[in-house]
């Protein structure tokens, strides 16, 4: 069966993982046939693709202005392009990944009203807690409970700001006004912590179904070399991990490669200079051929995260590239490593386990290399693009 899918998401460009799987999916539709049609807010950084005219302008998170603050709220404009585009085309199912920001609930009465089903991907925990990350004041908070969002602004859970606090709020609480669980028809946890964290607190049980990620093993070599360096790559955010990570290589002697952008990147530079860390090197943004060189060039990958990860793309794509990985024992990553056979689970923003972690893999490299296998052979067989475009394809028969 051969289908229309509108994949939709912010941005038509790479930013975070949410991005990455958009375009994975879009690949992985198009090989079998279907027709998958993208739907994101107008950007300069978005790769070109014939359907940007009916891309929407999106508020402006740089400089924001009164119009910018209402359309983070509610987006006449995304609801317009919507609507335009189900007028021109038919479509016979919707897949939507982080949406909220830029083309917000605005998007969903257009398509309830155009009768198409609703399938979201659940990369993050938006849905039950305003900031996306279920964290607050540098610890694991649920005290929303999915739905109390007004605590959120009690507590300056979105950067310590009131004001900032105060929109997230407001915009969570529109969205569920909205439908951003009513109208949906059936979402994707991609791992079964999320799956479960979720429906504990309130998403209906019989809509959420787990589907891990996928990585495309066909089309990556694994490395059989030992490797000579750390390695890092995501966003750059306190969460993550990436401060206890650098004191932790600091007395390594083996150098500690970080990719990626984020809010905190300046900080953690400075933390490197201030604590005369000289084993980290920031590389920047990378993609592509070039990231994929610089996985296979190391040791291990690490993500140190101290968060409920969701999942970790970076995980299984590390394992393709025949790479282990050191990770936190935290959200859906549980579910990826085997500690000990694949790669090291580490308690969370624990400096001296990660550290420990870290000269084992130094100083152990061809078993590093064996790990990484074991990583290999786990991919082809549970993370597979062939077992996940099945799973997906279960998923949409549900709301069809």
């Amino acid at each position: 069966m051969s289908m229309c899918v509108l994949n939709i998401g912010q941005n038509y460009h790479v930013r975070g993982g949410s991005d990455k799987y958009m375009f994975i999916l879009s690949e992985m539709m198009a090989k079998r046939g279907h027709k998958v049609i993208p739907f994101a807010a107008s950007s300069a950084d978005n790769l070109p693709t014939p359907w940007e005219r009916y891309f929407p302008v999106a508020a402006d998170f740089e400089r924001p202005g009164p119009r910018d603050l209402a359309r983070f709220i509610y987006s006449r404009p995304a609801r317009a392009s919507m609507k335009r585009l189900l007028r021109d085309i038919e479509v016979d199912m919707a897949h939507l990944h982080i949406y909220y920001g830029k083309l917000t609930a605005s998007i969903l009465a257009p398509l309830k009203e155009a009768g198409v089903p609703v399938v979201q991907t659940l990369h993050e925990y938006k849905t039950v807690c305003p900031v996306y990350t279920l964290h607050s004041e540098g610890r694991i908070c649920e005290d929303c409970r999915g739905r109390a969002f007004w605590r959120v602004f009690l507590k300056r859970c979105n950067r310590g700001s009131r004001a900032r606090s105060a929109l997230a709020a407001l915009e969570s609480s529109v969205s569920k006004a909205l439908g951003s669980v009513g109208k949906i028809d059936h979402f994707i946890a991609v791992s079964d912590f999320l799956r479960n964290k979720v429906v504990e607190l309130g998403l209906p049980a019989h809509k959420v179904t787990t589907v891990h990620n996928c990585v495309d093993v066909d089309g990556t070599e694994p490395s059989r070399i030992p490797g000579s360096y750390f390695l890092y790559y995501g966003r750059i955010e306190r969460i993550k991990g990436v401060f206890t990570l650098a004191e932790a290589a600091s007395s390594t002697g083996v150098p500690l490669y970080i990719i990626g952008r984020g809010g905190a990147l300046r900080e953690l530079k400075g933390f490197v200079e201030d604590k005369a860390i000289d084993n980290v090197r920031f590389l920047g943004f990378r993609q592509g051929a070039e990231l994929e060189r610089l996985i296979r060039g190391s040791i291990c990958t690490v993500t140190p995260s101290e968060w409920y990860e969701t999942f970790g793309l970076t995980l299984i794509e590390s394992f393709a590239h025949g790479r282990p990985v050191i990770a936190s024992r935290i959200g859906g990553m549980t579910e990826v490593i085997s500690h000990g056979e694949d790669g090291f689970l580490v308690t969370p923003g624990s400096v001296d386990e990660l550290r420990d972690r870290l000269a084992w893999m130094a100083g152990h490299r061809q078993e590093a290399v064996e790990m990484g296998a074991e990583g290999r052979k786990k991919a082809e067989e549970l993370f597979n693009e062939e077992l996940h475009y099945s799973r997906v394809m279960d998923v949409y028969r549900k709301v069809l």
